[in-house]
């Protein structure tokens, strides 16, 4: 059972304060990486669900500004930290979170609980394994945000998007603009209608991150 004592007994953390759209959130992150690295390889199983990920924001952002229907049900795959479907749930669509990594999921329900306000909908949050889903229910909107970074990902994306998508439904995707998200959009470009935007952010800096925001729907047989 997740409770916030164990949570801060367990895990030393740093808060990041974020404003998507005009609401103030803070979002709790690890405070180093050290504790979820293999010593011997720190590349096998880098911990990137640690990060808010520029993709997440525009991503959140967008969800801030989408119409809330009630009626629908949104499935967040890869969720991190949380920030996509909390800042959803917030806004008063009705979304349900999933993660595979087990210190994923502890800060992802952190998160909702350090979040949480009277009005919004708490958003379930549940372990989901791409390869081997046991997810019940079809979703009419699934959302990601930076899942599409491995090749090896693109087929068991493609069956949890055939698995878990209603058939008029619509897959929302923010992912860094680099060689596997190109690959993946122009690969489903056969099955898949798909509607890609380029945002930009610019950091204080200057430095400029390229983020895509497609719109996908599977083509009717």
């Amino acid at each position: 059972m997740f409770s916030m004592s164990s949570f801060h007994q367990k895990y030393e953390t740093d808060v990041s304060p974020l404003v998507i759209g005009d609401q103030g959130f803070k979002f709790f992150v690890p405070k180093s990486l050290d504790p979820f690295l293999d010593k011997e390889d720190v590349f096998r199983e880098f911990p990137l669900w640690s990060k808010i990920w520029e993709a997440s924001m525009v991503l959140a952002n967008h969800m801030a500004a989408m119409p809330v229907d009630p009626r629908k049900h949104l499935l967040e795959i890869g969720c991190g930290i949380g920030l996509v479907g909390i800042v959803a749930a917030h806004c008063g669509h009705r979304v349900t979170m999933t993660e595979y990594n087990r210190d994923a999921l502890n800060f992802a329900r952190a998160n909702a609980r350090v979040n949480h306000t009277p009005e919004w909908r708490e958003p379930g949050i549940m372990e989901l394994d791409w390869t081997k889903p046991a997810l019940e229910g079809r979703f009419d909107t699934i959302l990601g945000s930076e899942v599409i970074y491995k090749e090896e990902y693109f087929e068991p994306l493609l069956g949890l998007f055939r698995r878990y998508l209603k058939p008029e439904g619509e897959i929302i995707l923010a992912e860094g603009l680099r060689k596997t998200s190109v690959e993946f959009f122009k690969r489903v470009s056969d099955i898949c209608h798909v509607k890609a935007r380029k945002r930009i952010l610019r950091s204080k800096g200057g430095e400029e991150k390229r983020i895509i925001l497609a719109s996908m729907r599977f083509k009717k047989s």
